[in-house]
């Protein structure tokens, strides 16, 4: 039995080799494949304008994404949608995606977190969360924002080729699989939000029009959207 020191040295060794083998099968691939954003995804077909107990409202009053130049924008999104949703008893939702072709990097979507603040609002509090549906549990982040009288509960989360993804190390772990089968990541932002003084009820009516979406689309919509499994 070889001595501790000597696992260690092996253990690093047959990392090193692992890890130079994939990056050789990396290097042997044709070229790395980009898919055309705007053949794949086209937000304004993929969420219906009416579902469920929601309809869409002429004016829109959702806050987007970071305000930073055309160009910036134009960089790091091929598509954005925003659209507010009017349910029973004027119950208002404000729905944003946002679809960018290339995550790597400096590319990656902004998240609420930043881009909130970056518009005046304070983020009164973050928590991760689940959204259960009948499709299966979506890992989710939630926040409580203000800017002034206005606070606005929101939900959200990201998606890159498909998967669901929460941390860093998701994000990683995605982009190792796609690079080994030649594909630049692309992502998706989902977030809803909505006009209320108590978040606990702004989140509550968020996962009921969230689970109202799903019901209306078909297994590949929900893949898109939101990671779940097509069943």
């Amino acid at each position: 039995m070889l001595p501790p020191p000597a696992l260690h040295r092996r253990a690093v060794v047959m990392a090193g080799l692992m890890c130079g083998t994939a990056a050789a099968a990396y290097a042997l691939l044709p070229g790395r494949r980009k898919v055309d954003p705007n053949a794949q995804v086209e937000l304004e077909k993929l969420v219906p304008t009416r579902f469920g107990r929601w309809r869409q409202e002429g004016q829109t009053i959702a806050q987007v994404v970071n305000p930073q130049t055309k160009e910036l924008l134009d960089k790091l999104y091929n598509q954005t949608l925003t659209r507010t949703y009017v349910g029973e008893g004027g119950r208002r939702i404000m729905l944003s995606l946002a679809y960018g072709g290339d995550q790597r990097g400096s590319l990656e979507a902004h998240k609420p977190e930043v881009c909130y603040p970056a518009q005046g609002f304070k983020v009164l509090d973050q928590r991760n969360g689940t959204l259960p549906t009948p499709y299966g549990t979506i890992a989710v982040r939630r926040l409580n924002t203000g800017m002034g009288p206005r606070l606005e509960p929101l939900t959200y989360w990201f998606t890159m080729g498909e998967t669901l993804v929460q941390s860093r190390w998701d994000k990683r772990m995605v982009e190792m699989r796609l690079a080994l089968t030649g594909q630049i990541p692309d992502g998706l932002l989902f977030r809803v939000s909505s006009i209320d003084t108590d978040p606990e009820r702004g989140w509550r009516m968020q996962q009921e029009f969230v689970n109202d979406l799903l019901r209306a689309v078909g297994p590949a919509e929900r893949t898109r959207l939101a990671g779940l499994a097509q069943v």
